[in-house]
């Protein structure tokens, strides 16, 4: 990490659990919150889709507790939540197309869990801040770009609702029941740790890993406009999300340094990877169906608020993430 490590010193002593703690952005926030002297518990039901790896905790496992539990299951999660000063609620089910071939899973995972986590929060840890990873996907197809947090909400798959009703749930708990909670919108977090064998979370991982095995990979469309946000800067925006009074009940977009094409972003992965080559395809019809064309983020509000700057270059973080997958891919395939 990047940032000024005294600025998060209040995170020294505290106790912090992550739900969906070994995966991808999960653990590289517990490894920041380790870092800082927090007592971390990792919650994750390590199911074999949704991107949890015990890889990811390797070089800090003997520092947090790590509990194999499922949020949905609401006796386990009382007693870990009990005491805890933060809550990051990462746990869901992230890929768009499997929410359309079984929607009542993603039902389950992204909606009524969310509901009940939130119930055993009320009940043991009233006082804890928590933050909740939301979606840009629930925006749909945007209207004008850049899109705010004003922009209508109109999600164009199961799991785009579903995610809207959990997102909706923080903040109807705080605002009823006082509950500390904020919302980021993540729009395409990349980096190390990221889940690579398929684009259940986020395209750019398969197109690394095809990179890296010098396979040719394939951009559907090639045209639309993404924001990418890195994993180090995706972490310091959750710390000062639970930092800043100012963010309780609210809900804020994270975006980045800006919007590239894919195309753009398929020639820094050939130039991250020192090679490599990919084809163009027109999207499949069961994917054209619930893409959303462009979209890139207006996300000064919550710049204004906590100060937050994206520090890692599109180009750069690609870089290190081929640089960390080459060195750990049997680890991620």
């Amino acid at each position: 990490m990047t940032f000024d490590s005294a600025a998060f010193s209040v995170f020294a002593g505290s106790r912090a659990v992550i739900t969906g703690g070994v995966g991808f952005i999960g653990s590289a926030l517990a490894e920041t919150l380790v870092g800082l002297g927090a007592t971390v518990t990792l919650v994750d039901c390590m199911a074999p889709n949704y991107g949890g790896n015990l890889f990811n905790i390797a070089p800090f496992r003997d520092r947090v507790q790590v509990e194999i539990a499922d949020v949905r299951d609401t006796a386990r999660m009382k007693p870990l939540l009990e005491g805890c000063d933060y809550l990051f609620n990462l746990a869901g089910q992230t890929s768009h197309l499997d929410s359309m071939h079984d929607p009542v899973t993603d039902l389950e995972i992204n909606c009524l869990a969310q509901l009940t986590l939130l119930e055993a929060c009320r009940a043991v840890c009233p006082q804890a801040k928590i933050v909740f990873a939301s979606t840009r996907q629930i925006y749909g197809k945007p209207h004008y770009l850049p899109v705010d947090e004003k922009h209508p909400l109109h999600p164009v798959d199961v799991n785009g609702v579903n995610k809207m009703a959990g997102e909706a749930y923080h903040i109807l708990y705080h605002d009823v029941y006082g509950l500390q909670a904020t919302a980021l919108r993540l729009t395409n977090t990349y980096g190390p740790r990221m889940r690579i064998k398929d684009a259940r979370q986020t395209f750019v991982g398969i197109w690394l890993k095809l990179a890296l095995e010098g396979k040719s990979f394939e951009v559907w469309g090639g045209e639309q406009k993404r924001d990418f946000t890195y994993v180090d800067d995706a972490v310091t925006a959750f710390l000062l999300a639970a930092l800043r009074d100012e963010t309780k009940g609210k809900i804020f977009n994270l975006g980045g340094e800006g919007a590239v094409s894919l195309d753009e972003l398929a020639a820094l992965v050939i130039e991250a990877n020192d090679g490599g080559t990919f084809s163009r395809h027109e999207f499949p019809a069961e994917r054209k169906r619930i893409d959303i064309g462009d979209y890139y983020a207006d996300d000064r509000l919550f710049r204004q608020i906590t100060g937050w700057q994206p520090a890692v270059p599109l180009g750069e973080g690609l870089k290190r993430s081929i640089v960390y997958f080459r060195e750990n891919m049997e680890h991620y395939v």
